[in-house]
């Protein structure tokens, strides 16, 4: 499903990101990206939906190498994958409903499939009595599953999340990674950007541990 094969990312001549990176993650895996600050997590994220493209090396989804794609056709590869930031990226202007149709009305879906898919993507992350509440109005914790909603609406293949529970007690934790598994058991693959620990040894699953922009360690717990 996802291969990427000897990708290095620089941002100046003396500043590397990743270093020779290959791995491949199996469609319906999921896969923990973990490491230090710094270590190189978000960039790879980056580089998977076409943020970045990579110094050297190379990125396939589903066959199709990414790191060849013209800047008109990113749109298209990121119809098939769901992104979840840490600080949400909410559209404070527009209600619930509004943010989770987003990527449905760039789609060009009728509107009757939208309200369909929006509502039934709020109901799964127990929103559905909050629709015409504005972002500012939800607590930290209901636009994480806001912004759940919004990554899984469309139905991707790939699910990034980039350190979605670092601002989240353990109880809203626990909410959160139970909708990453459900998702996975419905057949999305799910790599989650987390440094911590605690989570990984609570939710084991296969760990790729970067170190200064190295692949370190590939194990599963």
């Amino acid at each position: 499903m996802i291969q990427i094969c000897n990708v290095s990312m620089s941002y100046q001549k003396d500043s590397t990101a990743l270093i020779d990176l290959t791995i491949r993650i199996p469609k319906g895996d999921f896969v923990y990206l973990t490491g230090a600050s710094g270590a190189g997590k978000s960039t790879l994220l980056k580089l998977l939906y076409g943020a970045e493209k990579p110094t050297r090396g190379q990125i396939l989804i589903d066959g199709q190498n990414i790191t060849r794609l013209r800047s008109s056709r990113i749109p298209h590869l990121r119809r098939r994958i769901g992104i979840v930031f840490q600080d949400f990226k909410l559209l404070n202007s527009r209600t619930l409903f509004e943010n989770v149709a987003f990527p449905l009305e760039v789609q060009g879906r009728k509107r009757f499939e939208i309200s369909t898919k929006v509502y039934q993507a709020l109901k799964h992350v127990g929103l559905h009595g909050k629709l015409h509440r504005f972002p500012l109005q939800l607590s930290g914790g209901e636009q994480q599953r806001a912004a759940i909603a919004r990554a899984l609406v469309g139905d991707p293949m790939i699910l990034l999340a980039d350190e979605p529970t670092g601002n989240l007690d353990d109880e809203v934790t626990q909410e959160i990674m139970e909708l990453f598994k459900g998702a996975n058991a419905r057949g999305t693959t799910v790599i989650l950007a987390t440094h911590n620990r605690d989570l990984i040894r609570q939710f084991p699953r296969r760990v790729l541990l970067l170190d200064k922009g190295r692949l370190k360690e590939d194990y599963t717990p």
